[in-house]
């Protein structure tokens, strides 16, 4: 028996930003010498040029009224909160009060917009994204941001198994590597079939909306 398809937003949307932050994706910090501190995580090439994209996509959600919620990953100095984070290949990062923590200015999260920190991958573990939804009445979420692996993808699933409609826009998300990046994106597709969208074709969904609102 055949599936109906699903549009792009089904119901509510919400825009959600996860972790665009200043540390990304070249360097963090000073060695004191002149020269960067190379990163502590791993970025894939044309990581940069996806992040630059969101800007854009965050003004189009602002202009039909959808949502934005901003998610930034923070650990405590002491280490406390990072599990088993570091058992892979990450080192120490994103630590509070270090530059390249705080969410990046260039994204321009605004007055109007929801900000939730978060302490380990999926933006549903261990925060109150689930009941900032339920208060928003949100049926679709649509994920930008980083990375697209790790905390995108996590992000997606635990939306998947909550029964949101969850989509991901494949030219404004990154990963650790391109190979990582794919294999991601295939896996949110297997999950629900017309995941993967483009930059393009959420604007254009966006309108649509602020249309069918006025």
């Amino acid at each position: 028996m055949g599936r109906e398809p699903r549009q792009l937003i089904e119901g509510q949307p919400v825009l959600v930003v996860i972790d665009i932050q200043g540390g990304a994706p070249a360097a963090i910090g000073n060695g004191g010498d002149g020269e960067p501190t190379p990163s502590a995580l791993p970025f894939m090439d044309g990581y940069q040029d996806a992040m630059d994209r969101a800007p854009a996509l965050i003004e189009a959600a602002r202009q039909a009224d959808i949502p934005v919620v901003f998610f930034q990953e923070a650990h405590r100095r002491n280490l406390v909160d990072f599990g088993r984070e570091l058992d892979g290949a990450e080192d120490i990062h994103l630590l509070e009060g270090d530059p390249g923590t705080e969410v990046d200015p260039a994204v321009g999260m605004g007055p109007d917009d929801y900000f939730i920190r978060k302490r380990r991958y999926s933006c549903f573990f261990g925060t109150e994204f689930e009941i900032l939804l339920k208060g928003l009445k949100a049926d679709t979420l649509i994920l930008i941001g980083g990375h697209t692996d790790v905390c995108v993808h996590y992000t997606f699933v635990d939306g998947h198994q909550h029964d949101y409609f969850c989509r991901v826009v494949e030219d404004v998300v990154a990963g650790s590597s391109v190979e990582a990046h794919e294999g991601a994106l295939r896996a949110m597709e297997y999950l629900q079939t017309g995941a993967r969208r483009t930059s393009d074709e959420v604007a254009a969904a966006f309108a649509g909306f602020r249309q069918g609102q006025t």
